[in-house]
């Protein structure tokens, strides 16, 4: 055997063994149609000349790298990180891998993301809550395959797996209604489809139950925002308050008992998600419990459909599960 102190080129096995470069790249890429006693005739070449495919080239000759890209507003927030296990479980378990861009919560950044994360693998799964409707629609079209999470729209052909927060919103809302709970408030998200949703399921709620005021407070998406928005949300006089999703409610929990606010004996404290850590801080968190591990596993299943060509199962809509725990309580008299 011929030892070599440089990588062996695929021109010299080409040489050695009497063919062409393209042969060679057919007979390694298990392309090669021709009389099998050539294709060992190249293998031959190739061991005797240690030669190893650059595996990064072949993919994109192939066109396919076995990576699948994931979009994600804030890598940060648990819920993303439980999507992106179930996800990456799932596409393991078949030999691929998940390439992660976190948008920081910049909508306007999203699309040149999606181009920039689907250039480097063979699909995406976009989870852009906030992106604008009508770039949604360019990047499915011109960046597909793509699953579409967190998101349902009438205006994509992708699959899309999506969580009913507008329901999930009314059912805390008549939650607190049911203990008495009278005058609310909502500490907001950012602009976008999901804090609109939760709008209209405080909306809806408001249509069916008279007496009933909910105060709006400006808010966004972390925990550090829950803790900004005490203040304002006291001026409301509320007595319970529905976060826009649990780390905001994290952050309204702390600031309250900071100022000697008691949770939830002044105030009662909603959050949406139900992260792990909503069961384990004091007082437990009440939710709406949404199965983002399993949404990761199901976009995967729609993913692989998509790339081998076949009919990915039908969209889906999940309904998230109430969970009462302990930040929610009767008004005191």
């Amino acid at each position: 055997m011929i030892r070599r102190t440089r990588a062996t080129t695929i021109a010299e096995v080409a040489q050695h063994a009497g063919v062409s470069p393209a042969t060679v790249s057919r007979v390694m890429n298990d392309r090669f149609l021709g009389e099998p006693k050539i294709a060992d005739r190249v293998r031959a070449s190739a061991r005797e000349l240690e030669y190893s495919p650059n595996h990064l080239a072949r993919s994109f000759a192939l066109g396919q790298t076995n990576a699948i890209g994931f979009l994600v507003p804030d890598l940060a927030n648990p819920s993303f990180q439980a999507v992106l296990s179930g996800l990456s479980k799932a596409a393991g378990e078949e030999g691929y891998r998940v390439l992660v861009a976190d948008s920081a919560e910049s909508a306007d950044d999203e699309p040149l993301l999606a181009a920039e994360i689907r250039r480097r693998c063979d699909a995406l799964v976009l989870c852009a809550p906030r992106m604008a409707e009508d770039a949604l629609v360019r990047a499915t079209e011109t960046l597909g395959p793509v699953v579409l999470m967190n998101r349902s729209s009438s205006s994509v052909t992708a699959p899309t797996l999506s969580v009913d927060s507008r329901g999930g919103f009314e059912a805390l809302a008549r939650h607190l209604h049911s203990l008495g709970h009278r005058r609310l408030a909502y500490v907001e998200g950012p602009a976008g489809v999901a804090n609109e949703k939760r709008l209209r399921g405080l909306a809806d709620f408001q249509e069916s139950a008279k007496g009933i005021t909910v105060e709006r407070v400006p808010g966004g998406a972390g925990s550090e925002h829950g803790l900004t928005a005490v203040g304002p949300l006291l001026r409301t006089r509320a007595t319970a308050v529905l976060a826009f999703n649990d780390l905001v409610a994290v952050g309204l929990v702390h600031g309250l008992v900071e100022r000697g606010v008691s949770v939830p004996g002044d105030m009662s404290v909603t959050g949406f998600d139900d992260i792990p850590f909503a069961r384990f801080m004091s007082p437990s968190l009440t939710t709406a419990s949404v199965p983002h591990e399993v949404l990761g596993a199901l976009a995967w299943g729609r993913m692989r459909a998509l790339i081998e060509g076949s009919t990915p199962d039908h969209d889906v809509v999940f309904q998230p599960r109430l969970e009462v725990r302990r930040s929610t309580a009767a008004p005191r008299e």
